[in-house]
């Protein structure tokens, strides 16, 4: 088995030659160019706006003051974008952002998200995936782990019930402890990002606990943090909690420079 495993790293090997570092310091995984991710991310738009009706109003005007506000304290290369803001009616609390500059909210997480700061949060969070260039990470990391299983499969000639199941197995530890772990990582990493990224934009960065604490009292059974591809509630607010020292001391240098957003919530 030790030469599978070896085999398995040399070909991940040959994909980490494409590596990038990601805002927080953190070396990555991108074999995808930046005009394919915002074009993947137009079509994900386009096609999220066919699945569910949309809602304009006052709703609208809200996510678009926020969306606003967090956009003016992004990096220039981001917030040159032009970024547009959708809301989506539907019970489910979801929100996200797409390469390309697309922000998505739902109703649903407009009830749990009980102010101007706390949607904040959400929109940073979501936001800060797109800056860390999590979406081309993921499939790039996926694409090298099937590269990885195709080989081994393809040199050692599994054949048959037996080696269907030996690449069963492969393809579980795959899962678990290559993919899934990425995405928590994501998952955490965008919690730094848009904390740092709210208190910028001059919303209070303590609402992201207030938020948690919001999606943590309505959420129900949840699967353990290790097969899962979020942290657990209880490890997404000791991570925010690290970092509010940080955060705070940039809201405060952020409403010192007039950084006051006003969003009435609807």
């Amino acid at each position: 088995m030790r030469w599978m495993h070896c085999l398995a790293i040399g070909t991940l090997g040959i994909a980490l030659t494409a590596c990038t570092t990601s805002p927080t310091g953190r070396s990555q995984l991108t074999l995808m160019s930046d005009d394919q991710l915002n074009q993947m991310g137009a079509q994900a738009f386009a096609q999220y706006q066919q699945e569910l009706p949309t809602v304009g109003g006052a709703p609208l005007r809200y996510v678009q003051c926020v969306t606003d506000a967090v956009v003016q304290a992004l990096p220039a290369r981001e917030r040159d974008q032009n970024w547009q803001v959708k809301v989506f009616e539907s019970e489910q609390a979801n929100a996200f952002a797409l390469p390309g500059g697309y922000v998505g909210i739902n109703t649903g997480l407009l009830e749990i998200a009980e102010n101007q700061d706390q949607l904040a949060a959400v929109i940073g969070h979501e936001i800060g995936h797109v800056m860390a260039r999590h979406a081309n990470e993921r499939a790039s990391t996926q694409s090298a782990t099937q590269l990885g299983l195709s080989v081994i499969s393809s040199a050692s000639g599994m054949q048959g019930p037996g080696g269907e199941q030996m690449m069963a197995a492969l393809g579980m530890g795959a899962q678990y402890g290559i993919l899934l772990p990425f995405s928590r990582r994501h998952e955490s990493e965008a919690d730094t990002i848009g904390l740092n990224l709210m208190a910028n934009a001059g919303f209070d960065p303590r609402a992201s606990i207030a938020l948690w604490e919001n999606m943590g009292a309505t959420g129900g059974g949840r699967p353990p943090a290790w097969m899962s591809t979020h942290p657990s509630h209880g490890q997404r607010m000791g991570g925010l909690e690290a970092g509010m020292d940080e955060a705070m001391a940039r809201y405060e240098q952020a409403r010192q420079a007039g950084r006051t957003p006003n969003c009435p919530r609807p």
